[in-house]
């Protein structure tokens, strides 16, 4: 039983950053891939940046340059830090991991909302 809980998201005026946690819980295994995807209204979601156990990332053309994603020193934890923030980045953004065992699992957070005003 895996659950990813993501937090961090909020209300930010275009230009700040805001910086989005996500801790997966319930299980011993290491993930081969987190990242985090975005759902903005009325789109469908897509993939904003992901990151692999030996630390390659992988970034939308939309965010590079202004997103940054990590891994945390705990167990299945990721950050994305987002800098310079435009209205165009408000969206709902979820986590996500994958393992690969026979097969690829993947398992997602339930979703935090991040507004950017202009």
């Amino acid at each position: 039983q895996v659950q990813l809980v993501e937090s961090g998201g909020g209300l930010v005026q275009a230009g700040g950053s805001l910086r989005l946690s996500c801790a997966a819980s319930g299980s011993s295994l290491r993930f081969n891939v987190m990242g985090w995807y975005r759902q903005a209204p009325g789109k469908q979601r897509e993939l904003v940046a992901t990151i692999t156990s030996d630390s390659s990332t992988n970034y939308a053309d939309s965010v590079k340059g202004r997103f940054t994603i990590s891994r945390g020193s705990a167990k299945n934890t990721v950050y994305l830090q987002m800098n310079n923030l435009k209205p165009e980045d408000t969206a709902v953004y979820f986590c996500h991991a994958a393992v690969t065992t026979f097969i690829k699992v993947d398992y997602w957070g339930q979703g935090t909302q991040v507004t950017v005003s202009s």
